[in-house]
């Protein structure tokens, strides 16, 4: 349920002034009748909150009736009167025998359920008169910072909350309609081949450990510097775009494609940094040499066919720096309609970028944070694709012997933890070995500087170019992790087949 914003006005308007929409008569049938048949109290109890009564005493009534309810108590004149007997408003009307009063006609006993929409519609339409006022107020005051675009963001994000689904009528599903959707995904993983039963991340053995990125699902990907979370984001959101635009191509309608359109906030890379990473891997060039324009003319060509080909890659990156959580929801949901609805994966990089609200802000980063990691998780529900949100780690990993990250490594905060439904690590072994080179051995030097040196090399050869992609939390299967080859040229991630650690790509 939506909680609408009530107008400062809703008792009174002024003479001069049209009169906000409402239907007293409305509210006081639908609570008479809720208190002769208190079945159908319960009926319309989840489908309206006080607020939504244009007569503040209506709204204390109703709430009151479902405090009552609630406790297995009725709700009648009777039951209720020992609440009401201070209640000012009440004694204005003649006293608690209002609430008899209301009762008297039973002219909502027939159409109880067309009177609670009623009652919410108009609530939502006094909920856009305020919108409309405070965009008004807001555009005309110009004693502070003058930022139109902030504004406009503010005022869709205020217009989503009155346009949200009210009433668990429209969330509550049938069993029957939640097997019907349960096998429709069945038969989209069969179609993909088995397992893959969510947007692909190109990656084999992810989907094999995964099932793929399930729609309204948070995935938090995180790591330490310099281990490639941002490069094996930008894979998989490539990876997933990519499979979109071939299975168009192919003539695969899209509801039964396994790749989507992919929304990539990048908070600390520019769009251009971004789309040079992808046109390295694809066209398997340095990105440092492309940066430094050190290549060749037959490598600018196959820069140029790559580029070629993906031009219609259904993949949108926003690198507004210093987005807030409200913000990010406002342009995701933009973007979302601009598409048709079919934005499929949405990817922030990274979490600890994003701004929360100026309260949540003056109450400490902790709860700064714990109010954009439920904002993340929010958006995925809302708009039911799933969200990948990079974050970094806690500096606590470099303390330890195993660098290995751990849950409670996550940086800021324990929230992040419980609002996501997947974390990631990402680990490079052969970037901790490379900083603990030991000294290279010259002529004059005995065995031992030999030997170190020799042993050092040996384990960095059975290391290097690997990476580990540690699912550390997964609410739809098992933990354990990935071994993935990197490579660090072109910042591409890829399967591994081969015989390490005892095992292949997905190891456990």
């Amino acid at each position: 349920m939506a909680t609408l914003i009530r107008p400062a006005d809703s008792t009174a308007s002024p003479s001069d002034a049209p009169q906000l929409p409402q239907n007293i008569e409305a509210e006081g049938a639908l609570l008479g009748a809720m208190m002769i048949d208190n079945r159908l109290a319960d009926d319309v109890l989840d489908r309206l909150e006080p607020e939504h009564f244009f007569e503040p005493l209506h709204g204390r009534i109703f709430s009151a009736v479902r405090s009552l309810r609630q406790n297995d108590m009725l709700a009648t004149p009777v039951t209720l009167r020992p609440m009401f007997d201070g209640d000012e408003g009440m004694r204005a009307l003649g006293g608690p025998a209002y609430l008899a009063q209301l009762t008297g006609s039973g002219a909502g006993l027939i159409g109880a359920k067309q009177f609670a929409q009623q009652i919410y519609d108009l609530a939502m339409l006094r909920a856009l008169v305020t919108v409309g006022r405070t965009l008004v107020d807001k555009a005309m005051d110009t004693r502070e910072e003058v930022n139109p675009r902030a504004q406009i963001e503010a005022a869709e994000e205020l217009l989503f909350q009155v346009a949200a689904d009210g009433g668990a009528a429209n969330t509550v599903k049938t069993f029957a309609q939640a097997t019907t959707e349960a096998v429709r995904l069945a038969e989209k993983a069969l179609n993909a081949g088995g397992g893959l039963s969510g947007v692909t991340t190109g990656l084999d053995s992810i989907n094999a450990k995964v099932g793929g990125l399930h729609h309204s699902d948070l995935i938090i990907l995180a790591g330490r510097p310099g281990m490639g979370k941002t490069s094996l984001a930008t894979n998989i959101a490539f990876n997933a775009a990519k499979r979109w635009m071939d299975d168009i191509r192919l003539g695969i309608p899209p509801q039964k494609s396994v790749g989507a359109k992919v929304a990539f906030f990048s908070l600390e890379m520019s769009a251009d940094q971004l789309a040079t990473r992808v046109l390295a891997e694809q066209s398997r060039i340095s990105s440092e040499a492309l940066r430094m324009g050190k290549i060749s003319k037959q490598e600018f060509a196959q820069l140029a066919a790559a580029a070629a080909d993906l031009e219609n890659l259904p993949l949108f990156i926003d690198d507004t720096a210093g987005l807030s959580i409200g913000g990010l929801h406002t342009r995701v949901r933009r973007l979302q309609r601009r598409q048709n609805n079919q934005i499929g994966l949405v990817v922030v990089d990274y979490l600890q970028l994003l701004t929360g609200s100026a309260k949540s802000s003056g109450d400490g980063r902790v709860q700064e944070i714990s109010e954009i990691s439920r904002g993340l998780k929010t958006l995925a529900k809302d708009i039911n694709v799933p969200v990948i949100a990079l974050s970094q780690l806690s500096r606590a990993v470099e303390q330890r012997e195993d660098k290995r990250p751990m849950l409670s490594d996550l940086r800021e905060s324990g929230s992040i933890e419980q609002d996501a439904d997947m974390v990631w690590f990402v680990y490079r072994e052969d970037y901790y070995l490379a900083a603990r080179e030991p000294k290279i051995p010259n002529d004059g030097d005995d065995a031992r500087v030999f030997d170190d040196h020799s042993a050092w090399a040996q384990q960095m050869d059975r290391v290097h170019g690997l990476a580990e992609l540690i699912v550390a939390k997964q609410r739809h299967g098992a933990t354990g992790k990935v071994t993935m080859k990197f490579e660090p040229q072109i910042t591409r991630f890829s399967d591994y087949v081969g015989d390490v650690y005892g095992g292949g790509g997905a190891e456990y």
